[in-house]
Order: C-alpha cells, then sequence, then structure tokens
C-alpha cells in the first residue's frame, strides 16, 4: 500500500513560511525594518473558460493567505492582440507589481507565444518566457515553472534521493513536461521523456523509481505500468466516465503496488498555486533590491 502524498499540507506549510517571509518583507514601519512594499501579482484573464476562472480564483485567495496585493484584469473573449499587449506593456512598467500571470488557455485569435513573450523575465512569474525557459534549461534560474517545481517539493517530501534515479516523465508539453524532465535532470536523475509517439511505453514506464504523469488523459497510468515502490506523481486533471474529477493514473489500481503517490484532487494543484506565490515572493525581492524606487502599495 503506497503513501499518499499530501499536496494540501505540503502546500500550506510552503505558503504558511512564505507568509512570513512576505510580513519580514514588508517589514514594520516604526522599527524601519524591511521593504515597506507589498509584493504585487496581476492576474489577466480572457474569456469566461470556468475552469480559469476556479484557477484565478484560488490564486486570489492565495494572495490573500500569504499577505500579497493581488490585481484581476478580466477581459472579454473578443479582446484583442494589440490590446491585450498593450495592457502588458502597462504591468510590465508598473513599480507596485511584481508578478504577471495570464491565465491559460486564451481564445483561439489570440497568439498564446507571443502574449507570453511580452511579460518582462523579470514578472514572469509563471517562468513561460523564452528567457526564462533557456534559463531553466541551464539550470540558472530565478523563477521556475509553477507545477514541475510543486512536483519536485512532492518528490523532495518522500524523503527518496533523485540522484542516480531512473526518472520517466510522460507528457512534453512546454508547461510541465518538458520543465519537469529538466528540473529532474538537475538533481542527477536518469531521465526519459515519453509521449504519444513513444513505443512500449509500459516496457519504459514499469522501469521507474520516479514516474511523473502529464497527459491529460483519464485513468492513463494503469498497474502494470509502474514498477514496485515507484514514487507515482499525476499531474493530470480528468473528469472520469461518471464526470468526477480523476488524475492520469488509475489510482485504485496503482496504490497497492507504489511507494509513494499523489492523489486528484489534493495533490499537484494546490502545490502549483503554492510555488507562484514562491516565485512573486522572489520578484519582489529582486524589485525592491534594484536601484530603481517602489512606491509602497496603499
Amino acid at each position: 500500500m503506497a503513501t499518499l502524498i499530501d499536496g494540501k499540507l505540503i502546500a500550506a506549510q510552503i505558503k504558511a513560511d512564505i507568509a512570513q517571509q512576505t510580513k519580514d518583507f514588508v517589514g514594520d514601519e516604526d522599527s524601519g525594518t524591511g521593504y515597506g512594499v507589498t509584493p504585487g501579482l496581476a492576474v489577466i484573464i480572457v474569456g469566461d473558460d470556468k475552469a480559469s476562472r476556479i484557477y484565478v480564483n484560488n490564486k486570489k485567495k492565495a494572495c490573500e493567505e500569504v499577505g500579497f496585493y493581488s490585481e484581476e484584469i478580466a477581459l472579454p473573449a473578443k479582446t484583442s492582440q494589440k490590446e491585450l499587449l498593450d495592457i502588458i506593456d502597462n504591468l510590465n512598467k508598473r513599480v507596485d507589481i511584481d508578478g504577471i500571470l495570464v491565465q491559460l488557455p486564451l481564445p483561439k485569435h489570440l497568439n498564446e507565444k507571443t502574449i507570453l513573450g511580452a511579460i518582462s523575465p523579470k514578472k514572469d512569474v509563471d517562468a513561460f518566457s523564452p528567457f526564462n525557459v533557456g534559463r531553466v534549461m541551464i539550470g540558472e534560474y530565478r523563477f521556475l515553472p509553477c507545477t514541475p517545481a510543486g512536483v519536485m517539493e512532492l518528490i523532495k517530501s518522500t524523503g527518496i534521493e533523485i540522484s542516480g534515479k531512473n526518472c520517466v516523465v510522460i507528457g512534453r508539453s512546454n508547461i510541465v513536461g518538458k520543465p519537469m524532465a529538466m528540473m529532474l535532470l538537475h538533481e542527477n536523475g536518469t531521465v526519459t521523456i515519453c509521449h504519444s509517439k513513444t513505443q512500449n511505453l509500459a516496457e519504459i514506464t514499469s522501469k521507474a523509481d520516479i514516474l511523473v504523469s502529464a497527459v491529460g488523459k483519464a485513468k492513463f497510468v494503469t498497474a502494470d505500468m509502474v514498477k514496485e515502490g515507484a514514487v507515482v506523481i499525476d499531474v493530470g486533471m480528468n473528469h472520469d466516465e461518471d464526470g468526477k474529477l480523476c488524475g492520469d493514473v488509475d489510482f485504485a489500481a496503482v496504490e497497492p503496488k507504489a511507494g509513494f503517490i499523489t492523489p486528484v484532487p489534493g495533490g499537484v494543484g494546490p502545490m502549483t498555486i503554492a510555488m507562484l506565490m514562491k516565485n512573486t515572493l522572489t520578484a519582489a525581492k529582486i524589485h525592491a533590491a534594484a536601484p530603481a524606487k517602489r512606491n509602497p502599495k496603499k
């Protein structure tokens, strides 16, 4: 029987630490400690996608929990690319905003690559811009993509050493799969990336000491694909035939075989937001240490 990796608990601990760091960062005006400014996160949502609305609300709630200033910019689905780029340009210039996040997916008429590339690398707290992606690649990063960074925290919470382990990532997206593989590689894991064209998938995954699935297919990972005692991280957010939320992993079948496993919900999801808070605080610290002065947020 696998040990459950409690993402909610670990995320709560991380956010509690960020809240204390934020308090110290802001400081006390009477004693002259801290910088006297509040970390600020701006979230842009375009259209009325229900899942996106839930995610944005959760991010706003997390900002309140850790003591950040948050600003939501809700735009109609018909917003033009120029209008959105102008908004991002304005946010790039604002001294009270440390992080900018554009909620994905965007309406089809908007060029996602252009939009994400317009965010200043210093405020790109999702770490999606080409500049920050490159820094992740070479291991000289300021921000890590939030979901893979959360996965790394979950793996480390097990006490399992990544170095030298056989690590398999299912999925090659720019948001999860590719950066996930890089982070495991930076920790000296031996990494294999599997995808839709991979042959003999079960043969590869069944040898993994650490298995991360991010394919977006309900119950895709079955027991025969998992090594006895493996760490299994489920990034998927899907719905089964009954409409119930589930992950990529067939939890009921895999749990008895795995050593550690994340649930869905309550596994990777809370960690993604916790890592966003961590990145935003890091951005605020970088901006506060820069020569340009910031005005305290009233």
